[in-house]
């Protein structure tokens, strides 16, 4: 088999599909760690039947827009309770992340009551009111909950609610509506874990991300944890990824313990090196200059360098 190289964002996505990890995270940040919701209520809104046959159209929107959505289906006495469950990953400080995720949840819930009223529109016996709502009275949608992980190394100083975003006259705040995101930093969190490689996961990134401390000393302890706690390769995948690392398969999975820091060493300059040509680029310095900061930064031959610089022009071009 060859080398097998997964996109950043995918090898992210991909982590968050497994229901007890995502419910574990759900649970830490809404409910304290309290185990609410169970893996087992989990359906990812592409494969859950009863939803996908009545809303289709818009179950295909959601999916494509978010990064990790699913439906948490929970048995009561007399029906079912659906809730909608969103993740979104964040690599860099967004400073409307309020408004986007205000309008990732208004989309789920306007796609909700589109299809809802073209089906009323097609009714006899609606009262002039429900006519004109496109819905009945009784009618009620699936609410949804958005959670944002942020993977940065700089601290969150972007705002957490629409509030945040809005220069409002002090007399006038309490009239206008607020809408606030639950923000994780992955860096810098208490977060009640109690599955393993969540708890693996954020401790790896915790190491990673500090703000203080040399950039191999980060590297070593990172790699130290590794080995103490045989972190799932799976979580180092993640870490990677966060990293805008790439991973090799073979290497990873054929070689054990010394594969996985062979890996991570390789993942963790990665990441580094695309930061250093990026703030290189921006302050305009030459391609030698690069090379030079490149040799210096991670400690690695020219060639190195240069490997590192043309694999980020190609996958930037």
């Amino acid at each position: 088999m060859g080398k097998k190289v997964l996109k950043a964002d995918t090898v992210v996505k991909n982590y968050w599909r497994n229901n007890e990890q995502f419910a574990d995270i759900f649970n830490a940040v809404l409910f304290n760690g309290n185990k609410v919701i169970k893996p087992e209520e989990l359906e990812d809104m592409d494969t859950e039947e009863s939803l996908v046959l009545e809303h289709k159209e818009y179950i295909q929107s959601i999916v494509a827009a978010r990064d990790n959505v699913k439906i948490r289906k929970k048995s009561t006495t007399y029906d079912a309770e659906f809730v909608i469950l969103g993740l979104e990953g964040q690599e860099c400080i967004h400073y409307a992340m309020p408004l986007r995720v205000m309008g990732y949840d208004y989309s789920t819930y306007k796609k909700q009551y589109d299809d809802n009223a073209a089906k009323r529109k097609k009714e006899k016996g609606l009262t002039e009111d429900e006519y004109l709502s496109g819905m009945k009275k009784t009618d009620k949608f699936i609410p949804v909950i958005t959670i944002v992980i942020y993977y940065g190394e700089k601290p969150w100083d972007g705002a957490v609610s629409l509030h945040g975003m809005l220069n409002i006259p002090k007399a006038m705040e309490t009239f206008v509506n607020d809408y606030k995101i639950h923000l994780v930093e992955a860096g810098k969190n208490n977060l009640v874990l109690h599955n393993v490689n969540n708890q693996d996961l954020f401790n790896l990134l915790e190491i990673l991300l500090s703000r203080s401390g040399r950039t191999d000393g980060k590297k070593e302890k990172a790699i130290d944890y590794t080995r103490k706690h045989k972190v799932d390769k799976a979580v180092i995948m993640t870490v990677a990824g966060t990293m805008n690392g790439k991973i090799d398969y073979n290497e990873l999975i054929g070689e054990g313990e010394k594969g996985m820091v062979s890996v991570f060493q390789e993942t963790w300059n990665e990441g580094e090196a695309k930061g250093i040509i990026e703030m290189g680029n921006d302050f305009g310095l030459s391609e030698e200059d690069i090379l030079a900061r490149l040799q210096k930064k991670l400690n690695v031959s020219l060639q190195k360098a240069q490997e590192y610089l043309y694999a980020y022009r190609k996958q930037n071009a």
